[in-house]
């Protein structure tokens, strides 16, 4: 018995009882709640930081920018970190930087201070701990009920919103942002960062486990170079594949119409239509409530059914609910709750089809630092949306040609996902 089994996490879920799968499971999607939640802190920002250091919305809209592009392109480079120095040393590695920028935070007075700490640096860290994380757990821990676990760890970036959006906004009404950053750094480092340390392995042969579903167990296989050279031949290798392109393009898509329209101006555009900072908040809160409901369903689908056929409707069905948008917000009317209900089961519906079609192409063991890549491609996506639509807020005076654009893009992406090809056929896995 190695000293990995005995430690006090692996006798709590010991093997005959409870598969230690399932606790990887749990206390990852913990970190990515965290993760979501301290990324979203953003949104309830914008419209203090306007009022207090008479920034436009652009100006605090460039560092949100920077913000996704760092998250996005730092998900392949995590991923290769994971591989080389392990899933546990990065998670908490990654959440201490994060409670140290976000505590820093506080005492920022000019832009390139909140472009450098929420943009550069807070942006690389939750980039370590984003949803290729859950890709690489749910393949290397999980054989049957893959797609469930990936939709249900995904659906963490809307639990996030759930829990912190309306908590944060109500913390800067009552005392000012400052206090909203400073919980943030409180919760990464005496909540996140001990479970981490204390549930969190590598991989299921440090246990001595095959995966969930598993008949044997998996040897692992030693990273064969480092970790720059590691996600490069990763986007290597995706570059010569058209679903990889494929797979890239909706997923810029995907960013730019959630995380970059939606997850970080729905607050001010509704602010710009008289509803309060805690109301709007609480429209976020509420599409993250149905996003659980709608990502853990999509995962479930993602095992039964074609996942190019799951895309193509999400994409369709999210772009006619962008185009709707503008009409109906601001109101408290069927329309708006409508819109809440049906944006907020699509919110990051596509990630389960699209991380299972990522290793369908690539391999199970590929698929981290690709799907890692992918990523990037919809965290750019987000950075173009945000600060973009904070642009047009800016010129315009209204979300309206923002929310058009990204309905369109979202109906172009529908039809370019039926394009993908798949090596083999997809089985149902039950």
């Amino acid at each position: 018995m190695t000293v990995e089994s005995r430690s006090p996490a692996s006798r709590v879920l010991a093997p005959g009882r409870v598969h230690y799968g399932w606790a990887m499971a749990g206390v990852t999607l913990l970190v990515l709640v965290m993760s979501a939640g301290f990324r979203s802190t953003a949104g309830v920002l914008i419209v203090p930081l306007e009022h207090e250091f008479g920034w436009s919305a652009a100006t605090v809209s460039s560092a949100v920018s920077i913000n996704l592009i760092m998250f996005g392109l730092g998900a392949p480079f995590a991923a290769a970190l994971h591989e080389r120095f392990g899933v546990r040393r990065v998670t908490v590695t990654a959440l201490v930087v994060v409670a140290a920028a976000s505590a820093a935070t506080t005492l920022i007075s000019a832009p390139w201070e909140l472009r450098a700490l929420w943009g550069f640096v807070i942006g690389t860290a939750t980039g370590a701990v984003s949803i290729p994380l859950a890709a690489i757990v749910s393949n290397r821990w999980f054989v049957r009920r893959r797609g469930l676990v990936t939709g249900i760890m995904t659906s963490a970036n809307a639990t996030g919103q759930l829990i912190f959006l309306p908590v944060l906004a109500t913390i800067v009404t009552a005392a000012g942002w400052r206090w909203a950053s400073a919980t943030v750094a409180v919760v990464a480092l005496l909540v996140v960062v001990p479970l981490a340390a204390l549930i969190m392995r590598d991989h299921p042969a440090d246990l001595g486990l095959p995966p969930y579903g598993g008949e044997h167990v998996e040897g692992r296989r030693p990273p064969v170079a480092g970790p720059v050279r590691t996600a490069l031949g990763g986007l290597r290798e995706g570059t010569r594949s058209g679903t990889f392109w494929l797979l890239t393009a909706s997923f810029f898509v995907c960013g730019a119409s959630t995380n970059g329209l939606v997850g970080t101006h729905l607050i001010p555009a509704a602010h710009d239509h008289g509803v309060s900072e805690v109301t709007a908040a609480s429209y976020l809160a509420a599409i993250g409530v149905f996003d659980i409901v709608g990502t853990t369903f999509s995962g479930w689908l993602t095992d039964r059914y074609d996942p190019r056929l799951l895309l193509f409707w999400y994409y369709g069905l999210r772009g006619l609910s962008l185009l709707a948008l503008h009409s109906v917000l601001g109101s408290p009317s069927l329309g708006l709750l409508a819109f809440i209900v049906f944006y907020g089961l699509d919110w990051v519906a596509t990630v389960p089809p699209t991380v299972a079609l990522t290793a369908d192409a690539f391999g199970r063991e590929r698929v981290g630092v690709l799907f890692g890549w992918i990523f990037a491609a919809h965290q750019f996506g987000a950075a173009f949306a945000a600060y973009g639509a904070g642009a047009i807020r800016t010129d315009a005076g209204s979300y309206h040609w923002a929310f058009l654009i990204s309905g369109a893009m979202c109906m172009g992406a529908s039809f370019a996902v039926t394009r993908i090809r798949t090596r083999t056929p997809r089985p149902a896995t039950v």
